[in-house]
């Protein structure tokens, strides 16, 4: 063993050796739709304003008085309910993980349906607390009873509802989520609503959180059309907010994000309008997809459909070689079985993905090319 490797084998954690960093798909030259990102770009006039306003900035200073502005702006535009806070993260993953250091007590908990969002489990085992994921149903609701009965059993310290959930694209329904959360208040822990998909949901909680002081509520601007920006934010009781902002590192939100997140929200009606489109082309897909043979489409409260195919590998690969990169994400949990998560993106580029698909379909009964 060299020098080096003994020093890390020494020194870095077993398990973070065993991991793998976070795969992102090679995409140069293809349709990209793999990634839930919102595929319109800002207009030229926009572009130029943003770009003048961007060069202004005083880059060589650290951001302090921005971050508050973008607060207050974005306290304004979520209607934040009176009694609580928001603080800021870099993208939502930040926020997770920031939760997980909050909460990080001897013996605690986090726990979440799965299939879901793969930085709840992550970010709670390089904290070092246990996780507990609850399978959902094979129609992708949640398993009530199992919830509750998990929530009873464990006491988590946090309860993640992804509100849609990633990757299944679904709303749960109301009425078992309303009884997760009192469940989870009774234990004496809190309840974080990820709302990441929230410019193309019919429901949030950001209005009910006065009510429900264990409840968080955490979004993010890369749906909103900032994916490049990174910047999430999380509300909720102030006093809570004010115990998690203490782990914050601090000068976390940089001032170019900071000017171009208030230039955004400047600019919300733009950003509702192409929100709007992708909504109408949702609803399109979803009417295409009911029609083709061997696919499954699921109900979809965001800007991505799932669906499930008889293969989706060979699917997946298709689809690929004919230049539309999408997600197949059978792999990540045995309820995703032959399942491909298609991002809704523009008109052009959706109808092009549905190409590749019927294509893809009919090539999927071909046997392997010899090599």
């Amino acid at each position: 063993m060299n020098p080096l490797a003994e020093r890390i084998d020494r020194h870095i954690r077993h398990d973070v050796k065993s991991m793998h960093a976070y795969a992102i798909q090679p995409s140069a030259g293809m349709v990209k739709l793999d990634a839930m990102e919102n595929p319109f770009r800002l207009p030229a006039a926009l572009q130029h304003e943003l770009g003048e306003r961007l060069g202004r900035v005083a880059i060589n200073r650290y951001p302090t008085g921005c971050v508050g502005d973008v607060i207050a702006a974005l306290s304004k535009h979520v209607d934040l309910p009176r009694g609580c806070k928001l603080m800021l993260g870099n993208g939502s993953d930040e926020l997770i993980s920031l939760l997980a250091l909050a909460c990080d007590v001897p013996g605690a908990t986090i726990l979440a349906p799965l299939p879901g969002f793969v930085m709840y489990e992550m970010s709670a085992r390089l904290q070092g607390l246990a996780f507990v994921g609850v399978p959902l149903t094979a129609d992708f609701e949640l398993d009530e009873a199992a919830m509750l009965a998990a929530i009873e059993r464990h006491r988590p310290a946090i309860t993640y509802i992804a509100y849609p959930n990633n990757p299944t694209a679904n709303l749960y329904d109301e009425a078992a989520v309303e009884r997760i959360v009192a469940a989870v208040g009774a234990q004496s822990g809190f309840v974080v609503f990820d709302e990441a998909y929230q410019p193309f949901s019919s429901r949030t909680w950001m209005a009910r959180l006065a009510q429900h002081e264990h409840v968080l509520v955490m979004r993010t601007l890369s749906k909103f059309g900032l994916a490049g920006v990174r910047l999430g934010y999380m509300a909720g009781a102030a006093a809570l907010i004010d115990e998690v902002d203490k782990v914050r590192p601090p000068y976390n939100i940089s001032a170019l994000n900071s000017e171009a997140t208030l230039f955004a929200l400047e600019h919300a009606d733009e950003f509702a309008a192409k929100a709007a489109v992708l909504r109408s082309e949702r609803a399109r897909l979803q009417a295409v997809l009911a029609g083709f043979a061997g696919v499954r489409a699921f109900p979809s409260e965001a800007n991505m459909i799932l669906v499930r195919v008889s293969d989706g590998a060979r699917v997946f690969e298709a689809m690929k070689e004919r230049g539309v990169l999408v997600k197949h994400v059978g792999a990540l949990h045995p309820l995703l079985a032959n399942c491909l998560r298609l991002t809704v993106g523009t008109p052009e580029e959706n109808t092009l993905m549905l190409d590749a698909l019927r294509a893809g379909l009919s090539a999927r009964s071909l046997p392997p090319s010899s090599p």
